[in-house]
């Protein structure tokens, strides 16, 4: 038998023995994989996306719910705000994940009962305010007052008309614990969230925050003149239509203006008594005043002014006014008006030229 060199002889290996370092974190598998012309694996190809996809969404989780529970051990509750990062994790956002994915159906019971086990908020309606709650920090944060206009809008989500639902009768929900703790996380950001229970206007409020916030830049009284404007609104139109309506604010708002240098405008004699005159009789003074009266309680319900000309609105008293027709008739006798009378329509947002 011819005997062939040993130099010539094919090297068989023995797929069994381990030749040369393991690829690392399957990065052979991958470079299979990325080789069109090699025949694929269907084992390996399951491997590789287990590897890359499921191993990796499983590590998200565990950080995610790490993080969620050291919270907890520090804090003793989940109710984390929506805009809340630990470090550099968005865990109010991580959380507001888990909801979603648990309401539509798509998270691991598993996943749900560690959640559960952590103290988990699960309610949707909580959920949804904890995010509108953020945008209303946001919008805080620029205006300085929750007294938002109904189209204010803050993190891309209609925080005006929000705050406004919220002000209605019942808006915090129906639940008494969960409205108290809702009016609660309002407070904390504006005590006066809901000026309405105040006496006055989200459009009083809104004005009176800009003028503070001009005097604390620095502004005097006698700079704020009517064309100062803040975030939009006359401040300086508004705080003389205060002086000159000194006697229909309410305690509570004649001291907060005080409080900055505002006082109640000085009036002739003979111009009150020709004001007087040109108010008419008693009869037409007091529809007046009852009109005044339904506009304030409708604004102070709505957070607007606009008001459709059929509208009837119901004082306590049981009065009903027609409140439309009564805007509309002072409009169109605006120039008949007494001083006294526009004031008190311009307090309420009437400023008519």
């Amino acid at each position: 038998m011819l005997a062939i060199p040993q130099e010539n002889q094919k090297q068989v290996v023995d797929p069994s023995q381990n030749i040369g370092p393991e690829p690392e974190d399957g990065a052979e598998e991958s470079r299979l994989l990325l080789r069109f012309a090699a025949p694929r694996d269907p084992v390996m190809i399951a491997k590789w996306i287990k590897f890359q996809i499921l191993d990796t969404e499983r590590q998200d989780w565990t950080r995610g719910y790490n993080t969620a529970r050291r919270y907890q051990e520090r804090e003793g509750h989940l109710d984390v705000p929506y805009e809340h990062t630990e470090g550099a994790y968005p865990l109010g956002r991580w959380l507001s994940d888990q909801r979603r994915a648990y309401r539509a159906g798509t998270m691991p019971s598993t996943r749900a009962d560690e959640l559960k086990e952590l103290g988990m908020i699960w309610d949707t309606a909580d959920a949804q305010f904890a995010e509108n709650l953020a945008a209303a920090r946001a919008y805080h944060a620029e205006a300085g007052t929750l007294a938002a206009p109904r189209h204010a809008t803050a993190l891309d989500k209609p925080v005006g008309q929000w705050l406004t639902n919220l002000r209605r009768p019942g808006g915090l929900g129906k639940d008494p614990e969960r409205a108290a703790r809702r009016a609660e996380q309002l407070a904390a950001i504006d005590p006066d969230w809901n000026p309405g229970q105040l006496g006055w206007t989200v459009d009083w409020q809104r004005h009176y925050t800009g003028l503070r916030v001009l005097l604390a830049a620095g502004g005097t009284l006698d700079e704020i003149l009517p064309g100062v404007t803040h975030h939009g609104d006359d401040i300086g139109r508004w705080t003389a239509s205060q002086q000159r309506n000194w006697a229909q604010l309410n305690e509570e708002q004649q001291r907060r203006l005080g409080k900055f240098g505002v006082k109640p405008a000085v009036r002739p004699q003979k111009t009150a008594a020709r004001t007087n005159a040109k108010a008419g009789t008693t009869k037409g003074s007091d529809a007046f005043q009852r009109g005044v009266a339904a506009l304030r309680q409708y604004s102070a319900r709505e957070g607007k002014t606009g008001v459709g000309r059929q509208h009837v609105e119901e004082l306590p008293d049981g009065t009903s006014v027609r409140l439309g027709i009564f805007l509309s008739n002072q409009k169109s006798r605006r120039d008949r008006l007494s001083e006294q009378q526009l004031a008190q329509l311009a307090n309420l947002g009437y400023h008519w030229a």
